[in-house]
């Protein structure tokens, strides 16, 4: 964590919007709103890993679609930092459905169906949930501690 209520929070790029080349868009939709890269990978996600992400979800019937989904491409897991991170995030991509997503946000904008929705993030409702998913998808010392060069003009 940083200091005051700033806060670090998990945010993945699913394989739907890996294949479709919106990597950047919801990178740069994040940085344009001045929240802190601190962690970012690109990888093909293991289904173990995929498995404990989800385990919320294991009794659930969408649980094996969610698991293959996610491990059906590449993917970009990220960690992002701010003040208030979580809710900022979860505000930006809109609700899960995109259907019920408004115009603006990611989900609004470049998602049609419920489970091709491009982007994960951590539920700020779900206590715990950064610090659980942020834990499954980096150690420690992959997650970096630098100034943010425009710090001052983003927060009093």
């Amino acid at each position: 964590m940083s200091d005051g209520d700033h806060e670090r929070t998990f945010v993945m790029i699913k394989p739907d919007a890996f294949g479709r080349g919106l990597v950047g868009e919801v990178i740069s939709r994040l940085e344009e709103r001045g929240l802190k890269l601190v962690a970012i990978k690109v990888e093909n996600m293991p289904r173990e890993r995929a498995e404990e992400h989800y385990s919320e979800h294991e009794d659930k019937p969408f649980y094996d679609d969610l698991v293959d989904f996610i491990t059906s491409g590449p993917v970009v897991p990220m960690v992002w930092e701010g003040q208030d991170a979580t809710r900022q995030v979860r505000q930006m991509i809109g609700e899960t459905d995109p259907l019920e997503a408004q115009p603006g946000t990611i989900r609004g904008d470049f998602a049609l169906d419920l489970g091709r929705n491009v982007v994960h993030a951590a539920d700020h409702e779900d206590e715990g949930a950064n610090e659980r998913e942020i834990g499954i998808h980096f150690d420690d010392d992959e997650l970096i501690d630098y100034d943010q060069h425009d710090a001052e003009w983003l927060y009093e």
